[in-house]
């Protein structure tokens, strides 16, 4: 067995104050230490070789034990393991022995002797074995069995699928929380007076989260929203046209009683920034931007263009470049408690199967995830600069033209494994991130497709036309009535307020504690949306409520039909689209007298699901589903009062009530604005 150079007593993935991080130098054969509760597999010979090679560290993280433990370990868990290295520290001649009390572990007994360890868990006895012949394999499972046991209590419901999926200690930390801390996270409270400032606020998922943090706690400090614009008298114009005159602050308009005041509110607490992420200090002079520094407890990151078949360029400098750039400006603000990162669930691109909730290391290229011992391609981020300003310079040539930089964003992507130029530059900005951080706490949150909103403040209210909605919108006018999906494959979907009450749950936990969390919000592991069904509820809400034409007629559309492949799409659409345009009543299923509007309507759709088809497919046939065990564990920290008020349970999403009485109402009424004619899409 190969042994081990450097072992882990506090796995470094996890968040630690003080970032202490128990380095064990010592070879140590057949044996990896994956957190402090795991030490117990070591023989006494062991234990007084790491000891004498790391007093000192071991001393230190005693230390840090005992002056911040508590707040993420029960106190008690926190003692046993502060006692196990009192121990260990001490040169104990015997592998220290740990026993749980029944509070914690029921029916769980374990006796160690010096060359041996014998120990009966929760299912049966295991043989004595000796340390020394165990395989590295099974050194990983009996410590994460271990571990099970000190973090398993009879309310608890194991969220990850393999324990090596997620930080140890992150693991403890959540699930012992749930039990010790009944008064939830404290969102609320952590929101009054705080300082933020947001990107990106004249977005539809940015302008949920300022309506939320505004009617939820009133007494928050200041907003700052850094609107991209030529001066801050257009920032603010900005804020008033698209911003605070939304249908969606109506709410919180009312609460206040009548438009003086409200606006006055406002104004205290919106706070007009003009900048742009994708310039160096953000666009701002540099008195102001040392000025703003001092003021920010937070920043959310929010900035982004989500065109799947955006510029490389465009994209590459707010979907990659942009959050560096913010983060700079957070490594001079002297109060900055956290830096949240809104992304998306698809940066994993095209990854298959369960989908875990970790972040991407530098120049991570998917390519090689799945080619087994190909030639490797390999992705350095800041090529992809050098890349991009070649072909910028390159005017004799038009190389930098719209369509070469979508084609190339388009290739890059498809080359290291994404589906399109939005989601790789997206996975760059968060591997830039990463690297960059060095000691700001960072949180990213990755919602997968975001759509209107289930309960807050009203439902259904949603900004624009998202993902498969023109095809929804298309069907309703009659048309379009087929599309390209796996009728069995999964929409992964999520409404746009408990994305933002996950942001704002995350925001509380994790400011002010150093590391990178990953929370993933989606819907296809827990609750999938199944194509056929969407399908079916498409159809069923159009039989009841049709749209009409302009003599106001009912338009009546058959079932949606989905395809699998691409020929036989072709095929239907031909005959019972294209073929009766050009034909029109010489054929018997061929609807007669078709006006010429309605034929030019009929071409103009036909190339907009054309071009749908080719963005949309790798999502229509997507294999990968998104795991949301940290997202899970976060929500179970809620107090009762929070759930109600801050709740995203997935599961509980009733499909058939959230489409039909929810969201397709919403698209009508503030997407469409009640247009119910087919004179446009």
């Amino acid at each position: 067995m190969e042994s081990l150079q450097k072992s882990t007593l506090l796995h470094q993935g996890a968040p630690s104050n003080g970032q202490i991080f128990c380095q064990l130098q010592k070879t140590c054969t057949n044996i990896r230490v994956i957190s402090p509760a795991q030490s117990w597999c070591f023989s006494s010979s062991q234990h007084k070789q790491m000891i004498s090679k790391n007093i000192l560290l071991i001393q230190s993280f005693l230390k840090d034990v005992s002056q911040n433990c508590h707040g993420r370990f029960p106190r008690a868990v926190s003692a046993k393991i502060n006692d196990r290295f009192l121990i260990l520290a001490h040169g104990s001649n015997q592998v220290a022995e740990t026993k749980l009390q029944p509070e914690y572990v029921e029916g769980h007994s374990e006796s160690h002797s010096t060359d041996s360890v014998q120990r009966q868990d929760m299912k049966g006895s295991v043989p004595a074995k000796s340390v020394d012949t165990y395989t590295k394999g099974e050194v990983n499972e009996k410590t994460n069995a271990f571990l099970e046991q000190l973090t398993s209590y009879p309310e608890v419901e194991p969220t990850v699928s393999h324990p090596l999926q997620l930080s140890h200690e992150f693991k403890l930390r959540s699930a012992c929380g749930r039990r010790q801390n009944q008064s939830g996270l404290g969102i609320a409270e952590f929101l009054k007076g705080k300082r933020i400032l947001i990107t990106g606020a004249t977005g539809f998922l940015a302008k949920v989260l300022l309506e939320k943090i505004l009617r939820e706690q009133p007494d928050v400090g200041q907003l700052y929203l850094l609107i991209n614009a030529d001066s801050t008298e257009k920032a603010k114009e900005r804020l008033v046209t698209e911003v605070q005159g939304s249908q969606l602050f109506h709410l919180i308009k009312s609460n206040w009683g009548n438009a003086e005041t409200f606006e006055e509110f406002m104004g205290q607490k919106l706070i007009a920034i003009a900048g742009n992420v994708t310039r160096e200090g953000l666009g701002l002079e540099e008195s102001k931007e040392k000025e703003l520094a001092e003021k920010v407890d937070v920043i959310v990151n929010s900035a982004a263009t989500t065109k799947f078949d955006e510029r490389y360029d465009v994209a590459f400098d707010i979907n990659t470049k942009g959050p560096v750039h913010l983060l700079e400006f957070g490594k001079k603000c002297p109060n900055l408690q956290l830096f949240l990162h809104i992304s998306t669930a698809y940066v994993n691109g095209e990854r298959s199967g369960r989908i875990t909730e970790m972040s991407f290391p530098m120049n991570t290229s998917i390519t090689n995830e799945y080619r087994q011992g190909k030639a490797r391609k390999e992705l350095n981020v800041k090529e992809e600069i050098a890349l991009i300003e070649k072909m910028q310079e390159r005017s004799d040539l038009q190389s930098a033209t719209s369509l070469n930089m979508k084609k190339l964003g388009f290739q890059r992507a498809k080359l290291h494994g994404w589906q399109d130029t939005y989601v790789f530059t997206k996975a760059m900005g968060e591997m830039l991130l990463g690297h960059e951080r060095g000691n700001v706490p960072v949180v990213i949150v990755r919602p997968s497709v975001v759509e209107s909103t289930l309960m807050q403040p009203f439902s259904g209210w949603m900004e624009g036309i998202r993902m498969l909605d023109p095809i929804v919108i298309a069907y309703g006018k009659g048309l379009a009535n087929a599309f390209l999906a796996d009728p069995k494959g999964v929409l992964d979907v999520i409404p746009a307020d408990m994305v933002v009450n996950a942001t704002l749950a995350a925001m509380a936990k994790h400011a002010g504690q150093p590391g990178l969390t990953v929370y993933q919000i989606g819907s296809s592991v827990v609750n999938p949306l199944i194509f056929e069904r969407l399908a079916d509820l498409t159809y069923e809400h159009f039989r009841s409520h049709p749209f009409v034409d302009q003599n106001g007629v009912p338009i009546v559309t058959p079932k949606l039909r989905l395809f699998k492949d691409k020929i036989s799409f072709r095929v239907f659409n031909y005959l019972n689209s294209e073929l009766p345009r050009r034909l029109g009543r010489h054929l018997p299923w061929s609807k007669k007298n078709i006006s010429e509007t309605r034929r030019t309507l009929f071409d103009s759709a036909a190339q907009q699901i054309t071009h749908l088809i080719e963005i949309y497919t790798p999502y229509t046939f997507y294999k990968g589903r998104f795991d949301i065990s940290n997202t899970k564990m976060l929500h179970s920290e809620l107090s009762p009062a929070e759930k109600e008020a801050f709740g995203f349970e997935v599961s509980s999403i009733d499909w058939d009530h959230y489409m039909k009485n929810v969201h397709f109402p919403g698209l009508r009424k503030y997407v469409l604005r009640g247009r119910n004619t087919t004179t446009r899409l």
